[in-house]
């Protein structure tokens, strides 16, 4: 009887105790959404990229609540905002990460002010919205239930709100990798690039990103000779320009899939129609492959440029007066290179496209990213499935972004970096509610589900067991 009554204590206590861990989640979703529209009513546009206001709210709301910060800058205006809550050491830190800066906007096409975070029909509008003050405003929250909660930790968990990811990353993640490496360096990393796919309010599959194309700007420059536009010249540097552009947007670089992009057809083929499916497949013979690009060319261009390094002629600069051929006609390319690409070798390859010497091919500049390549087969990889099969029922595809973020930098450290996102509808791009868009918005729901998935990622990772 004694035995019996001492077990059934400790399963009580124990159970009890599991309880007082857990977050009050209705407290938790009112706060979220607290700080979320706080956040956002800063206008933390880069350029300029004041983002000295936001860093500083984040540093009185986690200072509030017990926990050490640090402030990082080479430019005091545009601060990057560091705490840790310290775990025994038994395992390397985690860090969790998102940055405060956010894009341009045009106030007047907005239909509610770009940073008045309003409240509408289930939906917070603003700039930021889920690029990226959805991931800071949930990291947030996750550190300070930690803190209240005191959750013992296996690792130490870091915090960092960052500032010039819109492409001034020298304020930012540069800084950081560069001058203060070692109050980042962690084995995992979580930070934006991913996101929950819904259609018609149905999730259908997460992405995880997980490698990234690293971004380049090619220049093209004609010359001829100038002279006057009523006699017109085999030399004129605009229609040299213009077949080399033809030329480029004709050309098909090579189909070259890695680890990321594996699975990821394989994992959608397996959720797919049987048409679709078969197209994803195809992807992974490279005798069927072709006949999947030319669709996915036509129909799915996103797939198409996961495929392969990708250039997308996006500037064109010739001529100042309608009488007059210019002698010198430019144009930039938007060059997005697969994550192992030869750059000397592609612009060769390049060069022998556009078969034109007096077009000079070369390197502009622009903001890039290093190399590097999260695994599939790690612990962190494992809880993000985990946690997404509970929150969305959900498979889980990891996925290579066609754009940038600075989890590049960190990935080039070492450190295995997983972007992961809310759950978003797949209309609201093209229906200008998405993410650079003109009415930027998220569902307040899908924010409180993002946070309580965000939690259990990072108990599972962190958190002593």
């Amino acid at each position: 009887m004694r035995r019996t009554v001492v077990t059934f204590l400790f399963l009580f206590v124990s159970s009890s105790f599991a309880q007082v861990r857990e977050p009050n989640w209705s407290e938790v979703e009112v706060e979220t959404l607290e700080h979320f529209r706080a956040l956002l009513q800063f206008d933390t546009s880069d350029p300029p990229g004041r983002e000295l206001p936001a860093a500083d709210y984040l540093r009185a709301v986690l200072e509030a609540a017990g926990i050490p910060v640090e402030t990082l800058y080479n430019d005091p205006e545009r601060p990057n905002i560091l705490a840790r809550l310290e775990g025994n050491g038994d395992k390397e830190p985690l860090l969790i990460m998102a940055h405060t800066d956010v894009v341009n906007v045009d106030p007047e096409k907005w239909i509610f002010p770009p940073f008045s975070a309003t409240v509408d029909d289930g939906y917070v509008y603003g700039r930021g919205a889920v690029d990226d003050k959805d991931n800071l405003a949930s990291a947030l929250m996750v550190m300070l239930e930690l803190k209240r909660l005191n959750i013992p930790l296996e690792r130490d968990v870091i915090f960092l709100a960052e500032s010039g990811e819109e492409g001034a990353t020298q304020y930012g993640i540069e800084f950081m990798v560069n001058e203060h490496f070692a109050k980042i360096d962690a084995e995992f990393c979580l930070a934006e690039g991913g996101s929950v796919a819904r259609v018609n309010r149905e999730v259908q599959y997460a992405g995880i990103q997980t490698v990234e194309k690293i971004p380049y700007r090619v220049e093209l420059v004609a010359t001829g000779v100038a002279g006057h536009g009523s006699v017109p010249l085999q030399t004129n540097s605009v229609v040299r320009l213009a077949k080399a552009i033809a030329a480029i947007a004709d050309w098909r670089s090579p189909i070259r899939l890695n680890e990321t992009t594996a699975a990821y057809f394989e994992r959608l083929a397996s959720i797919s129609p049987v048409d679709a499916a078969e197209r994803y497949l195809n992807v992974l013979d490279p005798g069927r492959a072709v006949e999947s690009d030319e669709y996915f060319l036509a129909n799915e261009p996103r797939h198409a440029s996961m495929l392969r390094s990708s250039l997308s002629p996006n500037i064109f600069d010739a001529g100042y007066r309608i009488n007059v051929i210019p002698s010198e006609a430019r144009a930039s390319v938007d060059f997005r290179a697969l994550p192992d690409e030869d750059i000397p070798q592609f612009l060769e390859e390049i060069r022998r496209i556009v078969g034109d010497t007096v077009v000079e091919v070369s390197l502009g500049r622009r903001n890039t990213r290093p190399r590097g390549q999260a695994s599939l087969n790690t612990e962190a990889f494992a809880a993000i499935e985990a946690g997404i099969n509970k929150h969305y029922g959900v498979i889980t595809l990891p996925t290579m972004s066609t754009g940038a973020t600075d989890m590049a930098y960190l990935r080039n450290r070492g450190i295995q970096c997983y972007g992961i996102g809310p759950a978003i509808d797949r209309e609201d791009a093209a229906l200008g509610f998405g993410a650079h868009s003109d009415q930027e918005r998220i569902l307040i729901s899908e924010l409180h589900r993002f946070v309580r998935f965000n939690w259990d990622v990072v108990i599972d990772l962190a958190a002593q067991q």
